[in-house]
């Protein structure tokens, strides 16, 4: 008896395309430089644009369907028309780039880049890596007092990127919580989802001692809609596990320190006695709110925020935060954005740019909502892919109530739009898959044999 042998691919076909993003995330690993600009992850993000563009022409297929197009497309109506009304050329470019980069293009190469379901689990999973490595990284900055300044002791947890991006290590931790959470409610092997159970439970402490109440707030109400999604009894399971990591951090390992506790009393007594940060984020949106009034549709042009505030913001704004610690020098670090990215959009673009952006982002999550439910009701494969894609839109659309873009952790908001855009637009249909690059030839011929 004999046996026939089939001839291997390349090595390089079985490589999965969406790797050059996967190295945009290890990028974000690395420690930043003080002034906080674009830095290796952007050029890498740029890269695998470029690598995605290339894919298209080579294998000559339509980049993306009718519908796709129109809900990635949409937000560029708002920035073209406040990009004219920038205070300079030059603002109305880099502006215009910046949202490209992170609402339109990034996503819109993951989005084109993953293969399949097996690509999206690696980009999940890659993004609790970085989490956990951030996390890791944040909590030795905690135990050794080596973190940001916080009420006069360096033990704030910012990670890698150093206190002029304070809420950077907060929103890698809270977006690999939220991909933990969602893997770990799918129906994949037992294993694999006690891990994801475990990585989503370590990440409960960094996500702590960040001190961001912002991320708090977003991470809580996306893990409870995710539970809510997933059913009944893996909520209650889910609830239980959360419960008890709570009781063994707070009370077994000394988590719950007495600033801990303060922060936390914080949130609902914001409008009672507001500390200082909270009075300047109050002043931030009333002068957005003022701009958006005088200039109803268009805004005052992007990058005009900066421009503008203090014609419109109250005595009560200090106008700069102090920030030092994590390896940095004292620096006063300016407030040049209202802190809430529907306010800033708002502001600088008026209701045209509002309403196309968050139009585009309304759509993909009805779309995503949509694909959870049949996968559901048929019992499909992809739930831990649903709960995910709808996690980090619930959480980004939840978060952007108390940031907004900038910094050296931006370009994971474009990430993580790509990812939810996958299966709003793509993941849930089989029908559908053609929206993303193809396997190559050699590797389907190899699979069918």
């Amino acid at each position: 008896m004999s046996l026939a042998l089939t001839p291997l691919p390349r090595r390089g076909a079985f490589l999965s395309p969406v790797l050059p993003v996967v190295a945009v995330l290890a990028l974000l690993a690395l420690p930043r430089a003080p002034d906080g600009g674009a830095g290796p992850a952007d050029a890498m993000s740029g890269l695998a644009v470029l690598y995605c563009a290339i894919r298209l022409v080579r294998d000559r297929r339509r980049p993306l369907s009718g519908t796709a197009a129109v809900v990635l497309g949409l937000p560029v109506l708002g920035l073209a028309v406040a990009a004219v009304g920038a205070p300079s050329p030059w603002d109305g470019v880099t502006g215009m780039g910046r949202f490209l980069q992170v609402f339109v293009l990034v996503p819109a190469a993951v989005l084109l880049l993953i293969r399949d379901r097996g690509d999206f689990r690696l980009l999940a999973w890659s993004l609790v890596g970085l989490a956990l490595w951030q996390g890791a990284v944040g909590v030795h900055q905690y135990v050794t007092r080596t973190g940001a300044s916080y009420q006069g002791e360096d033990i704030r947890a910012v990670g890698t990127f150093g206190p002029q991006d304070v809420m950077g290590m907060a929103s890698v931790v809270s977006v690999g919580l939220v991909c933990a959470l969602g893997l770990a409610l799918g129906r994949n092997s037992p294993r694999q989802r006690w891990v994801a159970v475990g990585c989503a439970l370590v990440l409960l402490a960094p996500l702590a001692l960040s001190f961001s109440r912002g991320a708090w707030i977003a991470t809580a109400v996306t893990c409870t809609a995710q539970l809510v999604l997933a059913g009944a009894r893996r909520a209650l399971k889910a609830a239980a596990a959360v419960a008890a990591a709570s009781v063994v951090l707070v009370g077994g390992l000394g988590v719950g320190t007495a600033m801990l506790q303060e922060r936390i009393d914080s949130i609902t007594r914001v409008a009672d006695s507001p500390d200082q940060s909270v009075v300047d984020r109050y002043s931030l949106w009333a002068a957005a709110t003022g701009m958006w009034r005088d200039h109803p549709v268009t805004g005052v042009g992007l990058k005009g925020f900066p421009e503008y505030r203090d014609g419109y913001a109250s005595p009560a704004l200090s106008a700069a935060s102090d920030t030092e610690g994590a390896g940095a020098a004292y620096r006063r670090q300016p407030l040049l954005s209202p802190h809430n990215m529907y306010l800033l959009v708002l502001s600088e673009q008026g209701l045209t740019g509002l309403v196309a952006l968050t139009g585009s982002w309304l759509a993909l999550l009805v779309c995503a909502l949509r694909g959870l439910s049949r996968t559901r009701v048929r019992r499909g494969p992809g739930l831990d892919c649903a709960l995910v894609a709808c996690g980090l839109l619930v959480r980004q659309l939840t978060d952007f109530l108390y940031a907004d873009i900038g910094g050296p952790s931006t370009v994971l908001t474009g990430v993580c739009f790509g990812l939810a855009a996958w299966w709003a637009l793509a993941g849930h249909d089989e029908r559908r898959g053609a929206v993303s690059v193809p396997l190559p030839r050699r590797v389907e011929e190899a699979v069918a044999r």
